[in-house]
This record gives C-alpha cells, structure tokens and sequence, in this order.
C-alpha cells in the first residue's frame, strides 16, 4: 500500500527469459529511510528485481515507480540511486581513484571524506589497476561507492563476495554508523542471512520469483518456533499445524512449526516437558523455502541442530 514515505512501488511486476519466469506478478512496496533484507536463494530473481528498479534491465509487463516516476531513462531518478552489483564492469585501464572520481561526479550527496576513511579501512590499494584486484578487494570498491554515495536509495546486490570476516564486519559496522547519522534507504540482498539479520529492520523474501515474506524483522522472527522432546509428546502438539521441518534422534524429535504460539501453548509446551525455542531467520527462511519447493524437511541425520 502506498504512504506518503513510499520511495518504490511495484505493482504486479513479470520478468521472462525466453522459457524461463524470472519474476511473476510481483508486488511491493520500500518505504524510505529503512534496511531492507531482500533475500532468497540463488536465481530466485533478487538481481532481477533490483536490476529492474535501477533500469537496467526491462520488465516484461507491471509497472514500477521510484519516487513516483518511471525510472527508465530518468536522469532525476536515477541519480538518487546507487546499485553495488558484484557483477559491475570497468575499463581495463581504470584505477580505484578513477572509480571514486566518476562516482563522485555522478553522486550529489558523494563524501569524499568517508571514502577515503573506508579506502583505508579496507587496505585497497589505490594504485593497482581494477582488473588486477583480488576479488575481495574488488567487492570494496563496490561497497566504498555504495557507502561514500549516500545515495537517497542504494542497492547491495551480494555487496561482500570475497571480502574476508574482519572485512565484512567493517561494512556492517560502516553502514550502521552512517545510516544512523545520515538515513536513506538500503536495499540488501545476501544468502549470509544470519549476519545480516541485525542489519535489516524489513524482511522480503522471493522465492521462485514470487514473493513469500513482506513484514518487519521483528514479526518475521515469531512466525516460527521449534519444538524439542520425546517424540510422542511433540507429535500430539504438532497435530494440525504446519510443519516446515523434522529431525529425529532416537526418541527426541526437534519440530519446526510456522505460527506464534500463545502464553497457554507455551504452558502446555512446559507442562508437558518440552523444550520450544525460537527459530532464526536464516533458518524460518531456508527450511520455508524448502517447505514450499518441495524438497525434503525430514531429516535423521543422527543429530539434533
């Protein structure tokens, strides 16, 4: 539903390739000065989508607003948009600092200050051909441009491919600190879902080009819960509800259940000796994904995870 503090609206959104439904009837909406998690599996259509927003690539029927305008070919738009895609292209000859230089040309709110401190932060090194980087420090310089552009909406598309542990900290630690003093809208898409999962306050969810989950971080997180304990007793409590996954270890059986469970569900749980534990986000999206694919959600694998 569109707000007065919608940036993007997408109505009914369908992307083909040739025999393959990259998008289909996709709707949604991003309200401004918010981290959004756009996640799902590989090929599920999260580059498509943001690809699409940022006109560079065309749907093949539904329409989308950015700003309250189309954003082909709309110079207005596009330049309050930033897209870090780990796929992004440069000249042969181009340097880091001839990077910077452009983006600082395109980008109004470009902060030549805080690109510096990132350049730093990452040990990129600035006099060492784009071509020639390693493919850690060529995810740094996408994710300087996204930072230091402190574009009004910026696009991570996989933003940390190659970067090392200590690397990618120091991109959450960044993006947190500088959308706190200067606040715009991110887009984040990533499958490292339970490093991101306190990054992002708004959860969407593709799957198969469809969108399964559009709500906060939060009440994502209270959809699910899992059920730990003699097998019988979980089983009696699990009837009629929908299960997503199953493991068993002899006669103690772990059981993921989509729903929020109530103060006197939760009694019964104790009463009854069970054990009910929160699920994760990686995990509600993962074993939901799998749920709605068809692919197993039993599993005995001699171990309770």
């Amino acid at each position: 539903m569109t707000t007065p503090d919608t940036v993007i609206e997408v109505k009914r959104l369908t992307k083909r390739y040739r025999g393959t439904l990259a998008l289909d009837e996709v709707s949604f909406s991003i309200e401004k000065d918010r981290i959004y998690g756009l996640l799902g599996r590989n090929g599920a259509g999260k580059t498509t989508a943001m690809s699409i927003l940022t006109a560079q690539n065309f749907a093949t029927s539904g329409d989308v607003r950015v700003f309250g305008e189309q954003p082909y070919e709309n110079a207005r738009v596009l330049r309050r948009m930033c897209f870090v895609r780990e796929s992004q292209k440069y000249p042969d000859d181009a340097l880091p600092k001839h990077a910077f230089a452009t983006a600082r040309l395109f980008f109004p709110n470009w902060n030549q200050e805080f690109a510096d401190r990132l350049v730093d932060e990452f040990q990129l090194p600035q006099k060492k051909r784009i071509k020639k980087l390693s493919r850690g420090q060529l995810s740094a310089v996408g994710v300087i441009i996204g930072l230091a552009s402190r574009a009004e909406i910026t696009f991570f598309d996989e933003p940390y491919l190659g970067l090392d542990a200590v690397a990618r900290q120091i991109f959450y630690d960044r993006l947190l600190e500088d959308y706190s003093r200067h606040p715009r809208t991110v887009i984040l898409s990533s499958h490292l879902i339970d490093e991101v999962s306190n990054l992002i306050e708004k959860v969407l969810v593709i799957d198969r080009g469809r969108i399964i989950m559009d709500d906060d971080t939060d009440a994502v997180r209270d959809r699910a819960a899992n059920i730990v304990g003699d097998s019988a007793a979980v089983e009696a409590f699990v009837a009629g509800r929908e299960v997503i996954h199953r493991e068993s270890l002899g006669h103690v059986s772990s059981v993921t259940v989509l729903g929020a469970l109530t103060a006197d569900e939760r009694r019964r749980l104790s009463d009854a000796g069970l054990d009910v534990g929160p699920v994760s986000l990686q995990q509600l999206i993962v074993r939901t994904t799998q749920h709605l694919t068809g692919e197993p959600v039993t599993s005995e694998e001699g171990a309770l995870r």
